[in-house]
């Protein structure tokens, strides 16, 4: 599975360095947000802000880095194959 990451910025109201994860199809699967080192709970984590199909639900994990949200987008999307 061949993820793109393309960088934007999210109208969050604190944290606005974000990301759109899109499939090799180029649509539109994940929007994530990088939280800022203020945040008392997870600084400089990846956020899933919002998934779509496959990714949509109740979880919205962090992530450590965008290799690592990479590989947990890709395994969920693989289940739909």
């Amino acid at each position: 599975m061949i993820l793109t990451f393309q960088p934007m910025r999210v109208a969050t109201g604190f944290d606005e360095e974000g990301m759109m994860v899109l499939d090799e199809e180029q649509r539109l699967v994940a929007v994530l947000v990088r939280l800022s080192h203020e945040n008392e709970v997870a600084p400089g984590q990846w956020y899933l802000e919002a998934g779509f199909g496959r990714l949509d639900g109740g979880s919205h994990p962090l992530f450590s880095n965008l290799d690592m949200a990479r590989d947990w987008i890709g395994q969920r999307l693989a289940r739909e194959a």
